[in-house]
Formats: C-alpha cells, structure tokens, sequence
C-alpha cells in the first residue's frame, strides 16, 4: 500500500517534469470541453494504457517494444489527424469523407461537432502510447519490481497508480486551462485562434515525440528537477516505517526474567526452497532455522548499494556466529549475467563471503518475501518471526543492536554492546554523500536515460554514433555499437563511452562478450590520465582489463570532488556495459 501510495505521488509530481509538455496539448485541447464526457475518459485512456502497455514492456522483452513501436505510430497518425482538424475546418472536412466510422466521428469531434466521450477515451489511449515518463528513483523501482515479478496484477496498479497521479495533476491543468479558453473564446471572441493555437500545439507535440525529445532532451532537463523530489517521498516513508519500531539501545535486562525485545513482528520467515543451488552450505529451510537468529540479505553481485553493504554483513555473521547467528545471502539478479552459477561462484570468493548463498536465479525465494530491493535485509528471531528490516545500504548502527536484541531475547548475553567497524576499501568503501551529484544510470535501451549523442539509441543493430559533450548526468557514444535491452555492446575496436558526473567515485558494469577474453580499455578524466584519481580497477595512467563481467572501479578522485567529464575508449572490440554507478 505504501509503494502503492508513492506511486501515485510520483506521477503527480510529473506535472512538473519538461517530460510532460509533449502530451499537454493533446489534453489542453479538450479543456473547454465537459469534465465528465471529456476530460476523464481521456485521462482515464491515458492512464490505463500506459499501465497495460508499461507492464508488457517491463515484462515482455523486445516483442514487446516492437509491438509498442506499432501502437506509438498509429497514435502518431490519429493525433496528427486530431491536430490537423482543429488547424482547419477545411481540412477536418476533406479528412473526414472516408467512411470509417471511428475516425469519421473522431474528426468531427475535433473540429467542434460531437460530443461524445468515446472520441475522448481513443484520444486518451492515443496519449497512453505515446507518453514516455521520466524514469525517477520511484518509476526506477517499480519498473524494476515489474521486470523481475512478471505480468501480475500487482505490477499494473503499481504502473496504473503512476499514471492516475499523472492524470490528477493533469486535470487540475485542464480545469485551470479550461476557465481561461473557455474566456478567450467567449469573451474576446478568439475562438478560431484559440483552436487554430491549439492545432498548432498538437502537432508541435507529435514533432516532439516523434523526435524524440520526450526520452531524450526533456527526460534529462527533468531529472534533476523531480528525482530530489521523489527521493523524499522514498525517505519519509522510510522513516515512517522505521519509526513504528522503538529505540534498542540502552533496554534494561532483569537477570530473573526472561526478556523480550519491543520490536514489532513483521510476519514469519518464508519458505527458503527455490534456490538454483546454494553455496558454502547445504540447502537451508525455514523449519531448520528455529531457535536460530536469522538475517537473511537480497543482494546481487553488481550492485554497487549490494557491495557497500558486505562488509558489514560479513562482519556480523563472523562476530555472531558463536552466539546464535546464520546469515544467509539471497543472490536474486538483475542482468541476466548475474545468473551464470560461475559468475556467482567468482564473485563469492571475490568477496570473501563464507556464510551459506541461495542463488535465487528464478527468483522464487525474492517472490515468497515479496520483496523489491537490493539490498534487503531481514532480521528474524528464534521462532521464525520477521522482526525489522533495512532496505538500501546505511542503518548499520541500527541492525546490529537488532541482532543484539533478537540473540538476549533468545536466551543470550547482552555484554557485547560495541558495534564493528569493518575496514572497507575500493568499491566496498562507504560513499560520499555529501559530494554525490549523479545516480544510477542505465545504458540498455530497456532503461536507459541522459543519453546525448547526435542519433538516437537504436535497438538491437549496430549502429555508428557521433559523440557529443554531454551535460551533468548525460553520456554520450562514439563509435560502432549495438544497444541491447539490458546493455551496449561495441562492434568495432576504438569506441568510447562520455559521461558527465559529480562524485567521488565512478563505477561501470561491464563485461568482455562471448569467449570471456580479456579486452583493454583506457579512462581518462577531462581529457588527461586519471593520476591519483583512478579507481582500483585502473591505473594512474588509466589502463585497465575487463575480463569479467561485474563492476569495475574506474575513478576515485582524490582531490576536491567537482563535475568532471569521464570517458572510456576500448582498444577491443566486443566489450558490452550495462550501467554507471556513483559513490
């Protein structure tokens, strides 16, 4: 209900996202018209289609995306038309002669001669198929939950919750803008301009999207204006939540009665069946578990949130484990290289995590904690009962004086009150919240966001791109590449990745294609070698190997943090890459 409710919010706030104004003419143009019969049967066409058509496309993979290239074209051409017939009388009349009933009447509504809502809901569901939102932090989650749940019904209220925001802050413009046409009209006599501004509008909105500039210039002019916003909404829920649970420290113990902790419980450990397989142990059950303090983390290997947070999972899991403690890591992935059982093998050791590893591939045991994050902890107590949990990297003060209070309530000591501060280096070390201007940006066309080159991202085919000096959190590509749903994939030896940041640290998940050969590559920042600033996967002169695919630490600037342009050039070809990250 609270993602639900964030959901809704988050659209609301699309209002005032540039992302929006492609679409605003298309519902401006009925302002005039009766709330009822016009306004919400487009609204509610818009906002329903995009919730079916978003679901498909989360879940559906590229027949999906070729299916929506079809509806986005006739949408195209009946807003056209829709554009046209309000520009002219004229020319509604000479479009209106062919016999098909729907856009007949479609026509004859546009140019002021019906009244019928039905004309209204087509045009909304037009608007539906066009609309591409900008991608924030909240629709990031919920396209996220949809990819990896699939087509449930649970998906598409989420997406269709997004869209109603949309639509309700859209319908405060349309009653707001209606008041003032309907004056200009009535008033001032400037009917025919008005519909013939309004024409001109319409149709300067197809350009737009057919341009391109919805996802491409508007998503980025948005971003920094709504994703602060949106942010917010994640944290006062947040906080709201975690505030039903009392304080833990300082919880007096009376040595003659048995203690039980204020924590609330949250629900009973599900079912831990499912796995692949699992690592460093024997498959685990629920029912085993009982009369043992259990943390179950949801992690994957190149989440870069995922790997701040291990060494403190590693650290509890050593420090407990005498005193009631299993820690079981749920490796549930997000690209499908994540899935490979070798990749998983790798990165374990890599790591050093020594505690039990469902690798959850088909993400069963993700599903029975109907979980949505990475990573997320769950702390559960000796009779098998959830009692807090920690979404995203931080809280660590927090959930360890959990795990001291679950271990007292099961009977052990509370002498152990100090908290581990483990020694975390490379892309393991704590970020720099105070200098972090840039988030997570993905580079497959699935969800890909800030992109800059002069061409547009195609899918699927190899295709030359022009470089471009891109703005803070936009990139650009040079050179011959293929864009994937999931990543990019270079075709010719010499191509280049520009992105401009503010961090400290920068971070690529990438790989080296089929036959796992190991490709060179060089970074640079601002055009020289990164010197004291290159990450621990580069070299003071930039050089660096890609030789799996993971994430690769390619700057830590050493100095002041400031805006800085990175770029990285392969000197072979068939590297892929997936997303940029920040610290």
């Amino acid at each position: 209900m609270a993602l639900l409710m964030i959901s809704y919010l988050a659209g609301v706030l699309t209002i005032l996202s540039p992302c929006i104004l492609p679409i605003l003419p298309f519902v401006l143009a009925r302002a005039d018209r009766s709330l009822l019969h016009h306004t919400l049967p487009l609204l509610a066409g818009m906002a329903l289609t995009f919730g079916l058509v978003a679901t498909l496309a989360a879940v559906g993979g590229g027949w999906a995306v070729h299916a929506n290239e079809i509806g986005r074209a006739a949408a195209v051409a009946v807003l056209v038309l829709f554009g046209l017939a309000l520009l002219s009388r004229t020319v509604a009349g000479i479009i209106s002669r062919p016999a098909v009933r729907l856009g007949e009447r479609l026509l004859r509504t546009s140019a002021g001669a019906g009244s019928g809502g039905g004309d209204a809901l087509l045009i909304g569901v037009a608007t539906g198929l066009l609309w591409a939102p900008c991608a924030g932090p909240i629709l990031g989650i919920v396209l996220t939950g949809a990819a990896l749940k699939g087509a449930a019904l649970d998906t598409t209220l989420l997406l269709t919750a997004y869209a109603a925001g949309a639509a309700t802050s859209l319908a405060v413009a349309v009653l707001a803008g209606g008041r003032i046409i309907t004056f200009l009209k009535r008033t001032l006599g400037f009917g025919e301009g008005v519909r013939k501004g309004l024409g001109i509008a319409v149709l300067a909105g197809v350009a737009s999207i057919t341009l391109g500039l919805d996802t491409g210039l508007l998503s980025r002019l948005s971003y920094a204006g709504t994703a602060g916003l949106e942010q917010s909404l994640l944290d006062h829920f947040g906080q709201a939540d975690a505030a039903k649970a009392p304080a833990l420290a300082g919880t007096a113990v009376d040595a003659g009665h048995p203690y039980h902790s204020g924590l609330p419980v949250e629900g009973t450990l599900p079912s831990l069946d499912g796995a692949v397989t699992w690592l460093n142990s024997v498959p685990l059950s629920a029912e085993a578990m009982r009369g043992k303090i259990v943390l179950v983390d949801f992690w994957t290997y190149s989440c870069i949130n995922c790997i701040r947070t291990l060494p403190y999972i590693r650290a509890w899991a050593e420090k407990y484990k005498d005193q009631g403690l299993v820690v079981i890591g749920v490796h549930s992935p997000e690209f499908a290289f994540e899935k490979k059982l070798d990749n998983v093998q790798a990165a374990v050791r890599q790591f050093g995590i020594a505690y039990p590893v469902a690798v959850d591939s088909d993400f069963r045991i993700w599903r029975a904690f109907r979980n949505s994050y990475w990573p997320a902890l769950y702390f559960v107590d000796a009779q098998g009962r959830i009692r807090h949990h920690q979404f995203g990297e931080g809280g660590y003060a927090r959930s360890e004086r959990v795990i001291q209070e679950l271990l007292t309530e099961a009977g052990g000591s509370r002498g152990q009150a100090d908290l581990v501060a483990p020694d975390a280096r490379g892309a393991q070390a704590a970020p720099d919240l105070a200098a972090l201007g840039s988030g997570e940006t993905y580079l497959g066309y699935d969800k890909a966001t800030g992109f800059a080159s002069m061409e547009s991202l195609g899918a699927g085919t190899p295709r030359d791109y022009t470089g471009s000096r891109p703005r803070l959190n936009q990139w650009a590509l040079n050179g011959n590449w293929t864009v994937g749903a999931e990543h990019i994939a270079l075709d010719v030896a010499g191509g280049t990745i520009i992105y401009r940041f503010r961090a400290r640290d920068l971070h690529l998940v990438m790989g080296s294609g089929a036959g796992g050969r190991s490709l060179r590559f060089r970074v640079t920042i601002d055009g020289a070698p990164p010197g004291a600033s290159h990450g621990s996967d580069t070299d003071a002169d930039g050089n660096g190997r890609v030789d799996q695919t993971r994430l690769y630490q390619l700057v830590r600037q050493s100095g002041e943090v400031r805006e800085r342009t990175f770029e990285i050039r392969f000197l072979d070809p068939g590297a892929t890459a997936y997303a940029f990250t920040f610290g």
